[in-house]
């Protein structure tokens, strides 16, 4: 089910719902146009959209939310001007300079999904050094997609299984499952949109097939605890029935 979140300025339920989503995910759009509509480059829109994921992730222990999976540049990135790569690259080793040890002390697990083959040896490292460091966490699972492409990440899981020897007729979901970046982790509940666009923009491909969508037109700047906390009650009024009717769901409710 897809609901479109209405451009509302009230403040938001404040209680929480009575089901709170075990995994959400963001695609954080409306970075450049948050700055064009102020005035202001889209370097701007990108350094206040890492401030704002800050509380976020604040929000997120608060709220219960065990997983949150955040798109932070895409395979298909790489085609924008190279200045802004750049910042992008910048932006991302500043967050893990200076937000590292306070993640960790937060009980925040950072892993990486995507590939690193493109990026700079020396933000590789720190990468992976992140990862490690915090792997022991279990407050918040944080998985950081950059460099990453759900189509990509297909292929780069048949690939392995290929590599692997696997005979084809051993090979169902479950195996598949393995071999993606998100190995282990439950599929997402919620997958979130900031900015008003109505695409998935190649992000999680595979673990989305009974995701729940939100789309909203706030830009993610401005996606503050609020709006989560706005998504999180529209994700509570949904019923998921994973191909089932509503009576099927009822029946095993009652059992």
């Amino acid at each position: 089910m897809v609901v479109v979140a209405p451009d509302v300025s009230s403040q938001s339920e404040t209680l929480l719902p009575p089901r709170i989503p075990r995994h959400v995910a963001i695609i954080m759009d409306g970075n450049g146009r948050w700055a064009k509509a102020r005035g202001l480059p889209r370097t701007e829109g990108h350094r206040q959209g890492t401030e704002n994921l800050r509380q976020i992730i604040r929000a997120c222990v608060e709220f219960g939310i065990e997983i949150l999976t955040i798109y932070a540049f895409s395979t298909e990135n790489w085609q924008r001007p190279p200045l802004e790569v750049r910042l992008l690259m910048n932006i991302l080793e500043m967050v893990l300079d200076r937000e590292l040890r306070e993640l960790h002390d937060n009980g925040v697990q950072i892993r990486h999904i995507g590939k690193l083959d493109q990026v700079a040896p020396h933000l590789q490292r720190k990468i992976r050094e992140a990862c490690a460091y915090t792997r022991d966490n279990r407050r918040l699972i944080l998985n950081v997609a950059f460099n990453y492409g759900g189509r990509d990440e297909i292929v780069h899981a048949v690939q392995e299984i290929v590599r692997s020897g696997i005979p084809a007729d051993q090979i169902d979901e479950a195996l598949l499952n393995q071999y993606m970046y998100t190995g282990g982790l439950p599929d997402p509940d919620l997958i979130i949109r900031t900015s008003g666009e109505l695409r998935i923009s190649n992000f999680l491909l595979w673990q989305a097939a009974y995701a729940e969508y939100y789309f909203t037109p706030v830009y993610w700047p401005d996606f503050d605890r609020e709006q989560l906390l706005q998504a999180l009650h529209e994700y509570s009024r949904r019923t998921r029935r994973f191909g089932q009717i509503d009576e099927q769901l009822t029946d095993e409710i009652g059992e």
